[in-house]
């Protein structure tokens, strides 16, 4: 090397063919490009698992709640028998979605309702969506002998 090109002063031409290459050089792009973009990607299949688990919850909580209607509306049921048999139709298919589950059955001359409520099971771990599901159907009415 020369003195010239050791001194800090460089001459204009020899800088502005330095500032070219270097905007030129594209070298490590991607591996930027790739550690903003991986998170997000993942960040959003994470989300579209967490949504599908939501639904999933959803209709739990709506096939044991209506399968807690229909037995608790029949003719000789109690509300309680309503709340027992949606008890054991969560437990059949799989508390592990629905957590924090709570049923509640009531019965009346008119309607019976069984309302399920909870939270489905989180994979993001910020946050859980609520679920609720209410099924109401028509009390049979007794038999007057």
């Amino acid at each position: 090397m020369t003195a010239a090109c050791r001194s800090p002063e460089i001459a204009p031409s020899v800088r502005r063919r330095r500032l070219g290459v270097l905007r030129r050089d594209e070298r490590g792009a991607v591996a930027a490009e790739l550690v903003i973009a991986t998170p997000l990607l993942l960040l959003l299949i994470m989300g579209v698992i967490q949504f599908a688990l939501w639904q999933h919850a959803e209709h739990i909580a709506s096939a044991v709640a209506q399968q807690g209607v229909a037995v608790g509306r029949l003719q000789g049921e109690t509300a309680a028998a309503g709340q027992n048999e949606a008890q054991s139709v969560l437990n059949q298919l799989g508390s592990t979605v629905l957590v924090g589950s709570n049923i509640t059955a009531t019965r009346t001359n008119v309607t019976t309702t069984v309302t399920v409520t909870g939270h489905a099971e989180s994979i993001v771990g910020f946050f859980s969506l609520p679920v609720k599901a209410v099924a109401v159907g028509p009390t049979e009415p007794a038999v007057i002998p």
